[in-house]
């Protein structure tokens, strides 16, 4: 994993939506253009990725909520760790604001491409679970 983020750049592409089909995980931005993710698979693990541009202005909420220094390198972590933990934004918000988790469930690297602000992360693979099959914890 550690190679992986450390060599983040070679593995992140930048273009449309439609150029960027087969990437294995894609977050798309404001202005139509799209980053996808083409690393070889980790197995074990899921990675999620979330763009946004540097130069953005923080929309005036957010900015109130969670102030404007280095907002997107912490927004684009905590969008990145959203979608690892399959968790809405604003439920993230209530438990973290734009903190991420310490208890080490997932690990990441943010980066400067072009314009952007980008975050990739990884996280451990959720043991699949049949829909049929109750909870781990819960009784029949």
């Amino acid at each position: 994993m550690p190679g992986q983020l450390a060599a983040a750049e070679r593995h992140l592409r930048i273009g449309v939506p439609a150029e960027l089909t087969d990437a294995t995980t894609r977050s798309h931005l404001d202005d139509g253009r799209c980053v996808g993710w083409y690393g070889p698979p980790t197995p074990g693990w899921r990675v999620a990725i979330d763009a946004e541009r540097a130069q953005a202005p923080v929309p005036p909420a957010l900015a109130r909520r969670f102030g404007v220094p280095d907002f997107w390198a912490r927004w684009t972590r905590a969008e990145c760790c959203c979608k690892l933990a399959d968790v809405p934004v604003a439920l993230w918000w209530r438990r973290h604001g734009l903190g991420t988790p310490a208890d080490g469930s997932a690990v990441w690297r943010t980066l400067t491409v072009a314009d952007l602000v980008v975050t990739v992360g990884f996280a451990p693979a959720l043991p699949l679970r049949h829909p049929d099959l109750p909870e781990a914890g819960r009784g029949r």
